[in-house]
This record gives structure tokens, sequence and C-alpha cells, in this order.
């Protein structure tokens, strides 16, 4: 079992349009509500590779119920607190030009009681799970100690903790040493607190957080692919495969999509190289689908037969 930690959930409404004008009315050509939130994503990949899932966070309002729907839909277990404020709405608005705009709600204000809800439901749920994934952002009223916190937790539990978030969350996360950590470029800048050029460098900043004691850092480059080091007996290691050529549809959810990839990984127990070839793939075929977390299996599988390792990166 999997639990999946979205602490700020949301009903992610995607609308298309060829162009958008500023100051002026824009008619769209299309409409679509999902439930939404990295850890959602997660564990709608998760779902579609039959892992078994349940899902923890805050949820409220008409938007909360909708969200505890569609994750009993999906055949995941919702067991979300549920608090007085209004779940957030996110708006992804994509252009026939490519560029895709994204307009996030800060989420509901979470009192001292629910919070402390939430911890109580966090410890009694992840006892049968064996990894806990913690993804995405904080609602107001919860701080970067939250994080720590679920990870301490989980830690002294045994479980194997998967950390994707951003700003101070990753980094005080980072010193709470997850298992695993999925930084985007400009968030290992953030964490290295310098710019970072070229791929040596990238790799080079990946085996730092390894050597602070996160045992798997893969770094999600876009088009570029995935970079993952890990920590091999006290010998840190380097896996870099390039992203394959595609016509991406809606690139969000691509980040979780590999994080659901390397849960999928682990639980299999693939090598490293297939580790990161699968997770390029997962992310790589979510980025071809209109709907964030729906991957066409067959064409992960076909992407994935054709990856290769690059060796100048090998270490």
């Amino acid at each position: 079992m999997v639990a999946t930690i979205t602490l700020n959930p949301a009903v992610d409404k995607t609308l298309t349009a060829s162009r958008v004008i500023m100051g002026a009315v824009n008619r769209m050509d299309s409409a679509t509500n999902i439930e939404g939130g990295k850890g959602i994503n997660v564990a709608k990949v998760l779902r579609q590779y039959d892992v078994d899932v349940k899902t923890l966070g805050f949820i409220g309002g008409y938007s909360g119920e909708m969200i505890k729907d569609a994750v009993r839909n999906m055949g995941a277990i919702p067991s979300f607190t549920k608090v007085s404020g209004d779940t957030r709405t996110s708006v992804n608005l994509i252009t026939e030009d490519g560029y895709i705009t994204e307009f996030l709600e800060p989420g509901p204000m979470i009192s001292d009681e629910e919070l402390e809800s939430f911890f109580d439901t966090y410890e009694r749920e992840i006892e049968d799970c064996s990894i806990v994934v913690i993804s995405g952002s904080a609602p107001q009223g919860v701080g970067p100690d939250a994080y720590v916190r679920m990870i301490e937790t989980a830690n002294a539990k045994g479980k194997k903790v998967m950390l994707d978030t951003s700003g101070d969350n990753l980094k005080k996360g980072m010193y709470a040493r997850p298992f695993m950590m999925k930084p985007n470029m400009r968030e290992l800048e953030s964490l290295m607190g310098r710019r970072i050029h070229g791929m040596q460098e990238v790799a080079e900043s990946a085996m730092q957080i390894v050597e602070w004691g996160v045992s798997n850092v893969m770094v999600s480059m876009g088009n570029k692919g995935i970079l993952y080091a890990r920590d091999n007996n006290g010998r840190s290691e380097v896996y870099y495969v390039q992203a394959p050529s595609i016509h991406a549809v809606n690139s969000v959810g691509s980040g979780d999509s590999a994080v659901a990839a390397f849960v999928i990984s682990i639980l299999e127990g693939l090598s490293p190289e297939d580790t990161v070839k699968r997770c390029v793939a997962i992310s790589a075929a979510n980025a071809c689908s209109l709907e964030n977390g729906v991957i066409s299996r067959e064409k992960a599988e076909e992407f994935e037969s054709s990856l290769t390792l690059s060796d100048e990166l090998y270490v």
C-alpha cells in the first residue's frame, strides 16, 4: 500500500483557447474540471498501474467532496481530513502557441485543531503503507515544520518517504532525510543557493544532496529528461536519460508522473538504469495527454523501450 499526501489539493480547471488577449473578453474553446494537486496526480498514475493507494490531505466544501468522490472512483482510498474552508481551484490555460499559464489559488486557512486532526489520521493511515509520497504546497496556516514532522514520523515507522515540494518546505524537509526527493532545476538551484550551468553541475549538485543524507535524488528537467543520483553503499552514482522527442499537449503533472514511476520502480525492484528510464517514459506519456496524470501505458512502454542511458554522466 502507498499513501499519497496532498495537503493542498485542488479542482483543476483546464481551459483551451486559440489565443488570449489581456484586458479583453476571452471565450474558451473547451473547459474540463478534474481532481488535482500533486499527490492526487501521483495517485492517479499509480492506480493506472494497479498499485493500492490511499490519499490524505485537507478537503473542504463542494470542491473537496468532488475530489473525495473522484479518488474513490479511481479505486483509491480517500482518507482526507475535512476542514471548514473550501478546497481551492487551479486554472491551467492552454493556448495554441504552446504556452501553458497557471492560476493557483492559495487554499483554505487551516486551524491548529484541524492540523492536529490531520496528524492523528496520518499516523494511523500510514501504518500499513510501505511508501509515503508527500507532494505539493501547503494551505494557509501550515508551515514547513509540518513536512519535517511527516517525514520524521514516517521514517520512525520504517517507511520510504518520497518528497516533492518547493521553497522552505523542500529545504527543511531535505534535512529530515526522506528516501527520495524530486527537485526541478529551479528548486535545485534554490537548494544549492546558486545558479547551475551545464549537466555536470546538475550531477554534482544532486550528488551533494545525496551526501547530505537523501538516498535518492531525481532532478526533473522538462524536455531535457531526468538526472538520477543515488547512494550505493556510501558511493554516489549518477544516471541520466534524455527525454524523447514528443509533441507535448499538456506538461502539467509530468513531474508527478515521474514520482509515481519511481514508486512503481521501487515496488518492482527495478535497477537504477531501468528506474530512470521508466520515470522519463511515464513523464513523457503524461505530457502527451490533455488530462493531468492520465497515462497511455502503451505509449509509455514504447518510450521506455527506445530510451538509453547517457554514458558520459554515468559516475
